[in-house]
């Protein structure tokens, strides 16, 4: 079911989106050459141990496309893992790229937002998949405009995925945020624009382009949730929580390294 949410629940989300953003900002400065993926698993459920009404959207999280609960605080995708990365003892080299997505509840009211990194050394393939992304994520925002629709959101997404060379799988992408982590509409990141659910103030959506740079085919790993790209071509993953207003895109997950983004 497709909730429209109040002004003051906004708010509320926005308290949430507030504290997702302050998280992944420090596990994106915290991810170095020679940490462990459980050291920033770690770091994660001890920053929503210290906030009060805060609690943990992943650690019970048990879908249908899960082997088991998820059983962690975030995810953690290295190079070619593309998305649900389970945290495993494994310590960052040199070169690696990195994506963090992570999701909490505040108050019973949740965010969702993910980011990727280069730790250390940066190669110039990454920086282009990486720039690629966020641009998609950008443009999939600037088209989250009441009276528009979720085909505009994903066509946005995917003319800038597409324009740069990339393949876009549709098995996963963004979704309504709310109550719960994941709900309705789900928003594809590619597909027609002036199609699907018309987009009206109140709506919260997570915008979440991903991409794998040689193609846009997935295998699951044994461990029955991190998803790797098919040719073993490294992947990058962005996203925000974003409501819809009166005055346009509001993102709930702005970090303060961004550059706000609110339509006036």
């Amino acid at each position: 079911m497709i909730e429209l949410r109040s002004p003051a629940e906004i708010e509320r989300l926005a308290t949430a989106g507030r504290f997702v953003a302050e998280v992944v900002t420090a596990l994106a400065e915290s991810a170095a050459v020679g940490v462990n993926l459980l050291e920033l698993d770690a770091l994660a459920a001890r920053l929503i141990a210290d906030r009060p009404g805060a609690s943990s959207c992943y650690v019970d999280y048990h879908p249908s496309f899960g082997r088991s609960p998820f059983g962690h605080s975030l995810c953690t995708s290295v190079n070619d893992a593309a998305l649900h990365g389970l945290p495993h003892d494994y310590s960052l080299h040199d070169g690696d790229l990195l994506s963090l997505d992570f999701a909490a509840s505040v108050d019973g009211w949740v965010a969702d937002s993910a980011v990727t990194v280069q730790v250390g050394s940066e190669r110039a393939e990454d920086q282009r998949l990486i720039a690629t992304v966020e641009r998609a994520l950008a443009a999939g925002i600037d088209a989250a405009l009441p009276g528009n629709r979720i085909g505009d959101i994903a066509s946005a997404i995917g003319s800038i995925a597409r324009s740069a060379g990339y393949g876009v799988n549709l098995q996963f992408g963004g979704h309504g945020v709310g109550r719960t982590m994941h709900g309705d509409p789900h928003i594809p990141n590619d597909g027609r624009p002036g199609r699907g659910l018309r987009l009206r103030p109140g709506l919260v959506i997570a915008i979440e382009p991903w991409l794998m740079a040689g193609t846009d085919q997935i295998v699951q790993d044994d461990d029955g949730w991190t998803l790797r790209s098919a040719d073993g071509s490294r992947a990058a993953h962005v996203e925000h929580t974003v409501a819809i207003t009166e005055r346009g895109p509001l993102v709930l997950t702005q970090r303060s390294t961004e550059r706000a983004r609110v339509t006036s």
